[in-house]
């Protein structure tokens, strides 16, 4: 078996775990190496005249194939779920996310091309434990040809306002800190976060739970969001998306929705009879996480079946949006657990993205967020008590 059918370590589940939560830390863990193996394959694969629905199918195809090599051993003659936990997709450019084309479609021709700001997303589950994974490439760029401009400077922007919501994704914290971090960040290069972009908490078989963040809000979503703050043991699922645009704004366009989702926490009784059996393959073959039409037996009877699901909220679309011709949007989305003894980086850091390649005229200036991003994800306890000591001190001694 190649590297990405099956990761190192990964054969069965770990038997030196000693409680539930490191057991599933391991799974999501397992997940997310495979994750990172498909991404760094697709990424090898992004090259110019190659087409974007090509990469979507091999991308999910990999992530069965990794899932199908681990966890086969039944427990108490239960079988452990596993798979894709998000759709491969391939958004170019000023597309924002959600781009997976079924070869139906009139956008199933598109190729890539040099320069291109690609977003590769991905995700993988073991037992409902999902890690999922995206970060932004460019078609073509060295060391030697760096990318320049306002690609660099989006692309530049992102990177950093991810690793600013990392280190600031802490117990105690509250959700709108990461919102005002992610956009100051990406202030820095004239960029914005892409209005109305939620991350949210991750449970077992839930990758959009109750707690959200979201980025760049309009005055409504301001005064109707939810405030949350971040407690031990939680996991989220972190979607940077910046926008080299003024305001961060997107519209849907013409292109066909292919990624749903099943909303486990509504009921409804379906009228249609390809409705109920289309309802009910995609409750078997995806349980309660976002999939591809392309999955289902017949993509035509399909999009007829979802139809009434949809209508009656039983099925969430993830729309493909676009913001203005002639921007660019990158993107960086981690999973991130908070352990008790710290924030636990669930996914790998991004594949490609080096600072030899991306070369930008401005820079970071503000000295907080510099020394923000300078700070290791997880505090040394040792040194963060020895240096309060030596404070202590100090004052004692000033008072003396």
């Amino acid at each position: 078996m190649t590297d990405i059918e099956k990761p190192a370590g990964a054969e069965t589940p770990a038997k030196t775990a000693t409680s539930t939560t490191e057991a599933d830390l391991t799974k999501y863990k397992t997940a997310a190496d495979i994750a990172h193996q498909v991404t760094k394959k697709l990424i090898e694969l992004c090259v110019e005249g190659a087409k974007v629905i090509d990469l979507c199918i091999e991308g999910d195809k990999l992530i069965e194939q990794g899932t199908g090599a681990v966890y086969n051993k039944s427990v108490k003659g239960v079988k452990v779920s596993k798979g894709v936990s998000f759709p491969t997709s391939i958004s170019v450019n000023n597309t924002v996310a959600h781009f997976s084309p079924l070869a139906s479609d009139p956008q199933s021709s598109q190729v890539l091309a040099k320069d291109d700001v690609v977003k590769i997303q991905l995700g993988a589950h073991i037992d409902g434990y999902a890690a999922i994974s995206g970060e932004t490439i460019v078609v073509g760029a060295s060391a030697a040809s760096p990318v320049t401009g306002r690609r660099a400077d989006v692309v530049k922007a992102a990177w950093s306002a991810a690793e600013a919501a990392m280190r600031t994704l802490k117990v105690g914290n509250k959700n709108w800190a990461i919102t005002e971090i992610v956009a100051r960040t990406a202030a820095a290069w004239d960029c914005k976060p892409v209005e109305g972009m939620l991350s949210c908490q991750q449970t077992q078989n839930v990758i959009d739970g109750k707690k959200r963040i979201i980025l760049n809000p309009s005055e409504s979503q301001k005064r109707d969001f939810e405030s949350a703050t971040f407690t031990e043991n939680e996991v989220y699922g972190i979607d940077v998306l910046i926008s080299s645009g003024e305001d961060g704004k997107a519209r849907l366009e013409e292109s066909r929705t292919t990624i749903f989702q099943r909303d486990p926490t509504v009921t409804y009784q379906l009228k249609a009879k390809n409705s109920r059996a289309v309802f009910s393959e995609v409750q078997k073959k995806a349980g309660s996480f976002p999939f591809n039409i392309r999955t289902l037996e017949d993509e035509k009877r399909a999009r007829m079946g979802l139809q009434e699901a949809v209508q009656h909220s039983l099925v969430k679309p993830y729309e493909v949006i676009y913001t203005p011709a002639n921007t660019f949007v990158a993107g960086f989305h981690f999973t991130i657990a908070l352990l008790p003894g710290g924030p636990t980086l669930i996914t790998h850091p991004p594949v490609w993205y080096k600072s030899e390649l991306v070369k930008t005229k401005k820079e970071l200036e503000d000295e907080e967020l510099k020394s923000l991003l300078a700070r290791n994800l997880r505090e040394n306890k040792k040194k963060v008590k020895k240096a309060k000591k030596a404070e202590g001190a100090e004052e004692e001694a000033k008072e003396e």
